[in-house]
């Protein structure tokens, strides 16, 4: 019984992380697949760059609730009584529904299995498994934001702090989360070569959230997306 509830629980996770947000927003007020244009990915900052604001906020609000939600079924499952889980156990639950909602989301069942890069759902998800560490890390975001304009650089800045602060600032002892704090580093810096490339070079476009872009495509887009 424990196994197929969990199971349950990891399939229900992935399917509400596939919900391609920005795709069906996309294609149900703007008549267009988001996809196809600017940097090609199913994520809100693309749905930013391409549909602008009033599109991209939802979007972004959204695919965040989802890494949130799936980490909550693992907190609704340790209430029951029958269900015993030490304090490791339930952060290792935390994780991986969490991270099922991750792969969800980068790789959709709804629409093919192209979504975006999964950054705010994975926010969602630490949101909800250490919010301190979370909070710190997304402030140490905005001000890197705010100084480069690079939405790429900010991330990368912003998901190499959070492990630093799960092992040097809160001392976590979980071994499960130290190391999930490290591979978010890790995967960001693999997932964001493109635009390492275009910092390196000075070619990466900055962030400019004012403005609505009407082109169907942007030779320049970047290529970072939720």
């Amino acid at each position: 019984m424990y196994i197929i509830i969990i199971s349950a629980l990891v399939i229900l996770s992935y399917l509400i992380g596939s919900i391609p947000t920005a795709v069906w927003v996309g294609r149900v007020f703007y008549g267009i697949d988001i996809r196809e244009h600017g940097s090609g990915n199913a994520g809100a900052t693309n749905t930013f760059r391409v549909l602008g604001i009033k599109a991209g906020i939802p979007v972004l609000l959204f695919d965040i609730f989802k890494g949130w939600l799936a980490v909550q079924f693992a907190v609704l499952a340790d209430q029951q009584e029958w269900l015993l889980l030490s304090n490791d156990q339930l952060i290792n639950l935390k994780l991986g529904l969490g991270v099922a909602a991750l792969f969800g989301h980068i790789f959709p069942v709804y629409v093919g299995f192209r979504g975006g890069k999964g950054v705010a759902t994975l926010l969602g998800m630490i949101i909800a498994v250490h919010p301190l560490s979370a909070l710190i890390a997304i402030v140490i975001f905005l001000i890197t934001l705010i100084l480069t304009k690079y939405v790429s650089l900010s991330s990368m800045i912003g998901g190499f702090s959070f492990p630093i602060l799960i092992v040097v600032v809160y001392h976590t002892t979980t071994i499960s989360l130290v190391i999930f704090s490290m591979v978010i580093a890790i995967l960001l810096l693999f997932t964001h070569q493109k635009n390492i490339e275009r910092l390196l070079s000075r070619e990466e476009s900055k962030a400019n959230l004012k403005v609505k872009i009407k082109k169907s495509s942007r030779k320049n887009a970047m290529d970072l997306d939720s």
